[in-house]
């Protein structure tokens, strides 16, 4: 069962690797974009996945349509993709980056709950199998790099085309458990949805994406303005893709020996401090050591927050919970990332966004100590 898991994790995210990177190359070079225009598609993809996360993550829980729902979500997502690639006019592209946020958001949940769940008792493990998902997006960017270099920005569709067919004939097979619903789902979801634990965590999962974003959108700019090769650009992304593979086979060491919230308190102070040092860069090679913190900050987040939320969620609303926490982070943290950081990279200038990245995570961590505060500094092994 988790050799299909890992499967899965490779496969989708050496199919984004393939296309992500290169879409707004796409539309600049292919399609003659304005930056506005390249502004508005980008934008709305992230806020688009917030919702449509949490809506197909209750319609999963609720209904307990996991596996329907996921496949039509590939279908859906290949076929938006197709309408990306063939778009006549600006108002059709966006249309179609729409749908593809709207049908991609619930894939990576209804995944990360399925494994959990067929984890049991190992859940602590779940870095192990989602490591996959690393190796996947680093060996097919270095691919993808040089076939596109070749052939042209045509082949970010095609590979992404031929992986996700493939992908979805591993998700037939996928294992997809049926979870019993202990309490009413509207009911479960209510006392969620008033649990300050989860919406202060909600909190440190949107500025969590608020800084990813501004790493993602703003260095390689902030690099440019201070007279960088390419190829320092390539080996950074390089760098931090890597680093987060050791972190994710260790992530269950991890688990034993400290707590989510303690695992989570970490990722914000280390995210503060590799802003901080993005900020003070006096010279280009220095962002290759600094991108090392991706792993210990990114991997170091993404496995304790599903853990978190997995531990916090009532039975049945697994799905449900890291839908939510997957559009914190990725929908609108990613989206208040990119608005706030381009505002202050054209107004401030290139060192202000990794401040402003640094104070928000700060200032999120503070909340989530305080609130946790009984059982933080708790130190509790749990036996191999």
């Amino acid at each position: 069962m988790m050799l299909i898991a890992r499967a899965f994790y490779f496969i989708i995210f050496a199919a984004l690797a393939f296309l992500l990177p290169f879409l707004s190359l796409y539309y600049q070079k292919e399609l003659g974009l304005t930056g506005s225009q390249i502004g508005v598609l980008t934008g709305i993809a992230p806020i688009i996945s917030l919702v449509g996360a949490s809506i197909w993550g209750a319609v999963a829980d609720a209904t307990r349509k996991h596996k329907a729902i996921l496949l039509m979500a590939l279908l859906g997502v290949w076929v938006s993709v197709w309408l990306i690639f063939k778009a006549p006019g600006f108002l059709l592209l966006a249309v179609a980056v729409a749908f593809y946020a709207f049908l991609s958001s619930p894939i990576i949940p209804i995944v990360d709950n399925s494994v959990m769940t067929l984890l049991g008792e190992r859940r602590d493990r779940y870095g192990l199998e989602r490591v996959w998902g690393s190796v996947g997006w680093g060996v097919a960017a270095i691919f993808a790099g040089v076939l596109i270099q070749r052939l042209g920005l045509q082949w970010a569709f095609y590979g992404f085309f031929l992986l996700y067919g493939l992908l979805f004939f591993i998700a037939i097979r996928f294992p997809i458990p049926e979870v019993s619903i202990a309490s009413h789902f509207w009911q479960g979801l209510k006392r969620l949805a008033t649990d300050v634990r989860w919406i202060i965590f909600l909190l440190v999962a949107l500025v969590e994406g608020l800084s990813l974003s501004i790493f993602l959108n703003y260095l390689f700019l902030h690099l440019s303005d201070m007279g960088s090769s390419r190829t320092i650009m390539s080996l950074s992304l390089t760098v931090a893709t890597f680093s987060e593979i050791p972190i994710f086979l260790i992530a269950h060491k991890l688990l034993r020996r400290w707590t989510p919230v303690q695992l989570l308190t970490a990722s914000m102070l280390l995210t503060a401090l590799r802003a901080w040092l993005y900020a003070g860069m006096t010279a280009p090679w220095q962002v290759l050591p600094i991108s090392l913190l991706h792993g210990p900050t990114f991997a170091i987040m993404w496995t304790a927050g599903v853990a978190y939320s997995t531990q916090t969620a009532p039975d049945g609303l697994w799905t449900t919970a890291l839908a939510v926490f997957s559009g914190m982070v990725f929908g609108l943290g990613a989206a208040l990332g990119a608005l706030t950081g381009g505002w202050l990279y054209q107004h401030v200038g290139g060192v202000a966004p990794f401040v402003w990245a640094g104070v928000a995570a700060m200032s999120a961590v503070i909340p989530f100590i305080w609130v946790h505060r009984h059982t933080i500094f708790r130190i509790s092994v749990t036996p191999s």
